[in-house]
């Protein structure tokens, strides 16, 4: 049986400013948010002995005068807008069901997909006969929050054609609080991989393409074989993002690249020892200082 022995060794000390640890605006259960009696009181917080109280443990958000703690371990909340990756469970009449990390799963309904070669018309008998074609259970996509229904399920669509059924790569599962909340959430890593980091949690990760074919309509998948090169640094990626998330840093494009670029000196498969873990995300959040000066 082969056992893995480390030794200790001199690290190096990575100083980092006080304020990235004297955060404000982290609670945990019973404490005391704010007592100024003009606020309203939103989610996650309850008033005791007139003084605002979090009930949970999270991140406090204020808008105007509401104030609401943001949980940082939950199930993922959809808006509208939110760019999610899922899984599809179930064909059913009409729509797919997706699971999207969220308290009831998705619904992607077949007016909301686009058909293959663009065409833009009524959806007929024909094609909901043929939706196993486009997709079935177990496939991946990527989709847009299109509306949120009374119960909280989300309706999805895949009307762009960055949307769509998704190909060869490796799915992250995380949490939903990590993700930060960007423009754009799909990013060609100038290390030669892609990211689409899905406000759900789920964050994909695939060899940066070519040219891919229009007329497919979002459900060309390519099935070429992907180099060991591309596998690598994928595989490099996806250990920098769960070291990341371990030590519950935001997840971005430039944080997942300075991660990336921090990591370089290391083995892929070192790199969730925890000393290693460490020393990479300790270097990763000193760029992050030091770009935001």
């Amino acid at each position: 049986m082969a056992v893995d022995m480390r030794l200790p060794t001199l690290r190096k000390t990575v100083a980092l400013q006080d304020a990235a640890f004297d955060r404000k605006d982290l609670v945990v259960p019973g404490d005391v948010i704010t007592s100024d009696t003009g606020f309203m009181r939103g989610h996650g917080t309850y008033v005791d002995d007139e003084k605002l109280t979090a009930s949970v443990a999270g991140e406090v958000q204020r808008v105007d005068k509401l104030i609401c703690v943001r949980p940082l371990k939950t199930r993922f909340n959809g808006e509208v807008g939110d760019v999610v990756v899922g899984r599809i469970t179930e064909v059913q009449q009409k729509r797919w069901k997706v699971e999207t990390n969220s308290r009831l799963d998705s619904v992607l309904l077949l007016s909301s997909v686009n058909l293959p070669g663009g065409e833009l018309r009524r959806r007929s008998a024909e094609d909901e006969l043929t939706m196993r074609e486009y997709l079935q259970e177990g496939d991946l996509i990527s989709a847009e929050v299109q509306s949120v229904f009374s119960d909280g399920a989300l309706s999805l669509h895949t009307r762009s054609l960055k949307y769509g059924k998704l190909g060869q790569g490796v799915l992250v599962q995380l949490s939903p609080s990590l993700i930060k909340r960007q423009k754009t959430h799909f990013h060609n890593l100038p290390c030669g991989a892609s990211i689409i980091l899905g406000n759900n949690g789920f964050v994909w990760l695939y060899p940066t393409p070519g040219q891919q074919e229009e007329e497919a309509g979002g459900f060309y998948t390519s099935l070429e074989p992907v180099s060991l090169s591309d596998r690598e640094v994928i595989s490099r990626l996806r250990n920098c993002l769960l070291a990341l998330a371990a030590h519950k840093v935001h997840l971005y494009d430039t944080s997942v690249l300075y991660c990336y670029e921090s990591s370089l000196q290391h083995q892929v498969k070192d790199i969730l020892k925890p000393e290693v873990m460490e020393e990479i995300v300790m270097l990763t959040q000193q760029k992050i200082l030091e770009q935001e000066g």
